[in-house]
């Protein structure tokens, strides 16, 4: 996009109070994203649960000139205003007028899963047969889809773009922005649905946006679906895709056998295509994709090289940890000017002190004097320690970048140049063509090399988190407890990440825990669960802010704030027996508390208690007890302070199990992960963690033939055995061996076998002949799930999170 404030204000009816001839490239709705100020404006979206007004003075601070808001804030004299009455439904207005400029082939995806592993694989397929616009990331809202369609140019051919719906008459909106030329329909499922009264509500929702498409594209495994697309749209072409035969594109041998290529019949012509992962989620996202190109007029030669090079959308923006303290941010799927900007907002979020860059020539081929001018403006604004180029085209265009730059012809020539052995404590982002295998940077770079690695995804942990906050007021906080290295998936990772999403607070168990996270960076308030007395030092020189829960830890601890001549009210929580009887100041010492606090030159930040069985239903009386028992010692601590602290109660059970004692904070642990005890929440919740390894060796025994130490399996019928890198060194427990435990292998369970070794495992495959040696082993994420391998452990998912070695690679996925 680029209009002025005056066009932008005669476009959608708006109120334009400042400079009338300002240039509108770029519109930012979140504050912490704006990594550029130049003719740029900042939006303040309201919503139930969030001012958006109140980041206005963020934005301001980072240059921001231009504000669209639905109210004029004073003391910001300097800015010029658009005044709108719904910001919300401005944005929709003048994207609505911004894609009528233009002429392009539009393709519109919506259903609950699959919409962005669909959208991206057709723009992989297809970015150097048209020039294409994308929805970045998983933009499709009322908000997002605006957005991306703003980013429509007149060079544009195609675009792609996800439209995404979470409650009825809302597509009804989007579809008076965007109609579509071509309307995709992918898995119709339960994501997203539990604002519809039923599944079919939610169809008849979803196809909603075709109601201009001229072809329609849709899994026809849903018969429903089918029908109803018959019954509204049976004037428009269809193109029904998925695992049945009865689709117009299907496969026409079995799927599930890897030892031979796929066969897809589309619509009679037979295409074969080397798939090798066969989930059906992948295959039927790729039936979709192949159904595009079709439609689109691709080679059916170009589709089979196109397939066959599709790279797994979730690794995308995956962060490692490298040698020397570096941290590696790899980026290397795929390359365009959209994408850079993406993987730009996304290092912003960390805060090592200086990041690299590592950049390859652009594929698209198209104008790139242009393209590489508009890349070395987009760079120049990161502030790079320094810039490795790579390439042909890109390094003509060194000068154009104004950090420290060096050039290299190719990946082999930058790996051997030993240059990147001199970094330390850096961001290092590796954004390359797939052309230039820039994953072998990664690998040169990264401190360990396991095949056995927990993955967790960022997004889903934010996702888990809103869906708590949906049960709660707007105005309560919430603290994330990062305790334990968080659980196990890592310390200020997971709390950096958390930062940038505004979260209140951090609980952490020791100090040191704290220390850590100051240390990388972490300016959120943290609370220690449990300070020792020879920590009380570092607590407040790092500013870290201690639970207490005896008057002994309170003496020990206010002599400190004395010896260090602090006389300033620091922040103390307080925490209140009601029932755990673990720790805690106990009714009958409220009183005494009272008087002593009153002396003292500390603040009561908040004051707390543990719920012991919120999520045992059984046990809901005792709950309700406990709550009774901490409002009324609450109430006459605050009564007796004469100020208000914050109160918190409610863990991740308690929030979903008891919301009306949300208090003033709650506190979310494992709930972030996807774990939850009330089956409706459960059933909206995302899995954040997965812990995988690979096989080894594949080995054929005959009857008899014992597997592992002390022979404790014998095989009763000759059977394949595959040998997996891990073991009770890293965290999986020897009794799960010998029948107890399964993995999970293309999608089925195979039983472990043998006594699990310290550094590997054994698993029988009954003879399944398909499965290879190098093949990706799920030790648990969804089959089996997390709750199931703890169950195999006879243990919680906490104990088995936390159990998982420092030795096994963390991987921090963002997609």
């Amino acid at each position: 996009m680029n209009y002025t404030t005056k066009e932008i204000s005669n476009i959608t009816n708006s109120t334009l109070i400042g400079e009338e001839n300002l240039q509108v490239k770029t519109i930012h709705f979140d504050s912490r994203n704006i990594f550029s100020s130049i003719e740029a404006a900042f939006i303040a979206i309201n919503s139930e649960k969030n001012t958006g007004e109140k980041y206005i003075r963020s934005a301001v601070d980072k240059g921001i000139k231009i504000i669209i808001s639905e109210n004029k804030l004073a003391g910001f004299p300097e800015v010029t205003w658009i005044i709108v009455e719904n910001a919300i439904r401005f944005l929709q207005q003048l994207a609505h007028y911004h894609l009528r400029q233009f002429s392009l082939k539009t393709i519109g995806i919506t259903g609950s899963n699959g919409k962005t592993v669909v959208k991206e694989w057709l723009y992989q397929s297809v970015f150097d047969q048209f020039i294409t616009v994308k929805s970045p990331k998983s933009f499709n809202s009322q908000i997002g889809l605006p957005l991306s369609l703003l980013q429509i140019n007149n060079k544009h051919e195609l675009g792609i773009f996800e439209v995404g719906i979470s409650k009825p008459s809302e597509m009804e909106i989007l579809e008076e922005i965007f109609s579509p030329e071509i309307g995709v329909l992918t898995h119709i499922g339960a994501a997203h649905s539990s604002n519809f009264i039923s599944e079919d509500q939610l169809i008849e929702e979803k196809i909603k946006l075709f109601q201009h498409s001229k072809v329609i594209i849709f899994n026809g495994d849903h018969h429903e679906v089918s029908e109803k697309l018959n019954q509204k749209y049976a004037d428009k072409k269809h193109i029904s895709f998925g695992l049945k035969i009865s689709n117009d594109v299907h496969f026409e041998n079995d799927w599930a056998t890897k030892t031979e290529p796929l066969v897809v019949n589309f619509c009679g012509e037979l295409i074969t295509i080397p798939i090798q992962q066969r989930d059906e989620a992948t295959l039927s996202n790729a039936l979709c994709t192949i159904s595009l190109l079709k439609e689109l007029g691709i080679g059916t030669e170009i589709i089979i090289e196109k397939i066959n090079n599709l790279k797994s959308v979730e690794m995308r923006l995956e962060s490692v940890t490298g040698l020397r303290d570096n941290l590696i941010i790899n980026d290397s799927y795929n390359l365009d000017l959209d994408s850079l900007k993406i993987a730009y907002h996304f290092i912003n979020e960390y805060n090592k002190p200086q990041k690299s860059l590592i950049l390859t020539d652009f594929v698209e081929g198209k104008n790139s004097e242009k393209l590489y001018h508009d890349v070395a403006e987009l760079t120049n604004r990161q502030k790079f320690h320094q810039i490795f180029l790579i390439g042909t085209e890109i390094t003509q265009y060194h000068d154009l970048f104004n950090d420290e730059t060096i050039t290299f012809k190719n990946t082999d020539e930058l790996i051997k140049s030993h240059v990147l052995n001199q970094i330390e404590n850096q961001l290092i982002l590796l954004k390359g063509a797939r052309k230039f295998e820039i994953e072998r940077v990664k690998t040169y770079l990264e401190l360990q090399k396991h095949d056995t690695i927990l993955e967790i995804k960022l997004n889903a942990i934010l996702h888990n988190i809103n869906v708590h906050k949906s049960v709660l007021k707007p105005e309560t906080k919430m603290m994330a407890m990062v305790k334990a290295y968080s659980y196990g998936l890592g310390g200020y990772e997971i709390a950096e990440f958390l930062q940038h999403h505004h979260i209140d607070y951090l609980g952490v168990a020791y100090a040191d825990e704290g220390v850590d996270l100051r240390k990388n960076g972490i300016s959120t308030p943290i609370m220690v669960m449990n300070p020792e007395q020879h920590s009380y030092n570092i607590i407040i020189d790092y500013k870290l802010e201690p639970e207490i829960y005896s008057f002994r830890v309170l003496e020990l601890f206010t002599a400190e704030l004395k010896q260090k001549g602090i006389q300033k009210k620091y922040p103390i929580h307080i925490k209140l027996e009601t029932g755990m009887h673990r720790l805690g100041f106990k009714s009958n010492e409220v009183d005494n508390l009272i008087q002593l606090l009153n002396t003292l030159d500390v603040k009561v930040a908040s004051i707390f208690s543990h719920l012991a069985t919120s999520d045992i239903e059984d046990e809901k009386n005792y709950t309700l007890g406990q709550i009774t028992e901490f409002t009324a010692m609450s109430d006459r601590l605050i009564a007796g302070l004469g100020y208000q602290p914050l109160r918190h109660l409610l863990n991740s059970s308690g929030i979903v199990n008891f919301s009306e004692h949300q208090f003033d904070m709650v506190r979310i642990g494992i709930g972030m992960i996807g774990i939850s005890s009330n089956a409706a929440i459960k059933s909206k919740l995302q899995n954040a963690v997965t812990f995988k390894s690979v096989i080894s060796q594949i080995s054929n025994i005959s009857a008899g033939d014992s597997v592992g130490y002390s022979r404790n399996y014998k095989a009763e019928v000759s059977t394949r055995i595959a040998t997996l890198p891990v073991g009770y060194a890293d965290g999986i427990p020897r009794l799960i061996g010998n029948g107890v435990g399964t993995v999970g292998i293309r999608g089925n369970l195979y039983s472990i076998v043998g006594n699990v070794c310290m550094d590997m495992m054994m698993v029988d495959l009954k003879n399944e002949n398909q499965i290879v040696e190098g093949e990706e082993v799920i030790i648990f994420n969804s089959q089996p799930s997390l709750e199931e391998f703890a169950d195999y452990c006879k243990t919680i998912p906490y104990e088995v999170l936390t159990s998982i070695s420092r030795r096994v690679k963390r991987i921090y996925v963002k997609n």
